[in-house]
């Protein structure tokens, strides 16, 4: 015979005579996926998003408040674009509000508040297509073109985690690159490798 235990919503069903350790570990699983939406519902009250960068090859740096008020704020978008602006040509482009979105999104999952070292942001497509000759992984089509991609990495986070936790995101591209010490990610598609 069963019974049926009702906690706050929660409903345990137990056989008759079963171990208190059973209907602990019933009540400790059902408490974990409680919790679960509870944190991402913590990440969706964000009244302020704030990214923090330097690019490794110019040495400049933005720290800023980007989307306040639920709104994108055009003057820091804009100062995010010239430090992730193509340091071959000095072309800037526009970049996609998401991206920005995945970096603070990281921050978030990984606990840290170091600032992104940016390997790669915009690539004009000049830069792009002299890149594809000299290096067989630069795809021809690259969404660094199109101001949605960026490589990537985290001081103190090590580089698989930073990679797991953007997977985790399943929100876009993720490349993994440990021998160049960065990973990639994009607004495009959701694909790993």
């Amino acid at each position: 015979m069963s019974e049926l235990i009702m906690t706050d919503n929660l409903e345990i069903l137990t056989e008759q005579g079963a171990s208190r350790r059973r209907l602990l570990q019933a009540g400790l699983g059902a408490c974990a996926l409680l919790a679960m939406p509870a944190a991402n519902a913590a990440y969706s009250r964000v009244y302020e998003k704030r990214v923090s960068l330097l690019n490794l090859h110019t040495g400049e740096r933005v720290r800023t408040a980007y989307w306040e008020q639920g709104k994108y704020i055009p003057e820091a978008l804009r100062a995010i674009e010239k430090v992730l602006r193509d340091h071959r040509s000095g072309d800037i482009h526009l970049i996609d509000p998401r991206l920005i979105d995945l970096m603070q999104h990281l921050h978030y999952k990984t606990g840290s508040s170091k600032e992104f070292q940016v390997v790669s942001g915009y690539r004009s497509p000049a830069t792009n297509a002299a890149l594809s000759v000299q290096n067989h992984g630069v795809a021809k089509n690259s969404l660094h073109m199109q101001g949605k991609a960026i490589d990537i990495r985290l001081p103190g986070v090590p580089l698989r985690i930073l990679r797991r936790a953007a997977m985790s995101m399943h929100a876009g591209g993720v490349g993994y690159y440990p021998k160049s010490n960065f990973i990639h990610i994009d607004t495009g598609n959701v694909r790993y490798w």
